[in-house]
């Protein structure tokens, strides 16, 4: 349990009813992060915090389990089930009217062990045991090199990830085929069994099954009885395009396996770009340092330069000076969220390093001009 979720109204920050639906729940997220994504404010702090918070609400209400779980929570603090104030500090614990108070859950908010404040051992946190309750898998990592132009352009790929996974002798059940798991006979199923002490009522993890709510008789051979099982996946994923180098990507559901009945993990995939022979890049720009002779530079000239989609023409005025950079429109990066970014030209003028003897009386006639005369005359050339 979180215990942050106790300050968080998840439906409020979607502006949301507690009963919305699924794809009421997508729609308003996808409006909201459309709206406050960092790359449609750039350099507003307020907005990325809102970001922050839209994007941790649909992380959750997304999720039927966690949001099962998150409803619990809430619902456990609104009942009254906990309100302090009585003997002790804890009046409010299920009073006279013999209300069953789950330990664990309170333990959790709290911080603290429940069982043991009121010397009742093994009462608070489920050890040696599992709760029935669904959890949801780890999350799983991978790290993935890509070329340029992929990064780039985005690409389908597959990924090799070795982890916890779910065991493929008995498909998650923990028992040996063709066997199942079998309900508990002495808590029916639920993991917990109740035990009364005065005006509390506390349920404990169940002695016969250790709190799963089952038990296998005959334990997998692969797994033996946990489910899962530590194995090699391939798995094929999709990078947008656009992805920097050291960006992360999250895969739902691609990670480890639930626990009874849990959702599976995220795989975090940590993105490796490799650099380009020609092009670098800022954000959504891409960079292109361009060579010029003098005479270029001077009298002016028209380039054809590569872009990642063929190459373009552009104009270089008479006069340009070495370092001068020119904007082409449109030929950067095109990610899936964010603006299209530009080709960034930058021309560099060339100064041979030893000048043949033509050469070198061109300059020395050039130096006899003043500032004035030489752009006189290079605007008649011109």
């Amino acid at each position: 349990m979180n215990r942050d979720w106790v300050d968080k109204d998840f439906y409020q920050v979607l502006g949301i009813s507690e009963g919305a639906a699924a794809e009421e729940i997508k729609s308003a997220y996808r409006k909201l992060a459309q709206k406050n994504h960092p790359d449609s404010n750039p350099g507003d702090n307020e907005a990325e915090e809102r970001f922050k918070q839209i994007s941790e609400a649909y992380a959750v209400l997304s999720k039927p389990d966690q949001r099962k779980e998150y409803d619990d929570v809430r619902r456990l603090v609104g009942s009254g089930a906990f309100t302090g104030g009585g003997p002790g500090g804890f009046g409010g614990f299920a009073g006279g009217g013999g209300q069953r108070v789950n330990v664990e859950d309170l333990s959790d908010l709290l911080g603290g062990d429940l069982g043991d404040l009121f010397g009742f051992g093994g009462g608070g946190r489920r050890r040696g045991g599992t709760s029935t309750a669904p959890r949801r898998g780890a999350d799983a990592s991978a790290d993935l090199s890509l070329s340029f132009e992929d990064s780039v352009r985005g690409v389908t790929t597959t990924l090799s990830v070795r982890g916890d996974a779910v065991c493929s002798n008995c498909h998650g059940t923990g028992a040996e085929p063709p066997s199942r798991p079998v309900t508990c006979p002495t808590c029916g199923g639920s993991g917990s069994v109740a035990q009364n002490q005065g005006m509390f009522s506390f349920a404990s993890p169940c002695p016969q099954c250790g709190g799963s709510g089952r038990i296998i008789e005959d334990p997998c051979t692969v797994c033996r009885g946990s489910g899962a099982e530590v194995r090699t996946r391939k798995i094929t994923v999709r990078i947008p395009p656009g992805v920097k180098d050291g960006g992360v990507i999250r895969i739902p559901g691609k990670g480890g396996p639930g626990v009874n009945g849990g959702s599976s993990g995220d795989l975090i995939v940590t993105v490796h770009a490799a650099g380009h022979q020609l092009f670098g890049r800022k954000g959504n720009n891409l960079t292109l340092r361009v060579p010029i002779s003098i005479s270029e530079a001077v009298l002016g000239t028209r380039l054809t330069v590569p872009t990642l989609d063929g190459s373009v023409k552009l104009k270089i005025p008479a006069g340009t000076s070495s370092g001068r950079t020119f904007r082409v429109r449109g030929r950067g990066v095109d990610p899936d969220r964010g603006r299209k970014g530009d080709l960034l030209v930058t021309v560099e003028v060339q100064i041979p390093e030893k000048p043949s003897r033509d050469e070198k009386k061109l300059f020395e006639q050039l130096s006899t001009f003043d500032d004035d005369d030489l752009r006189s005359h290079l605007g008649a050339s011109a």
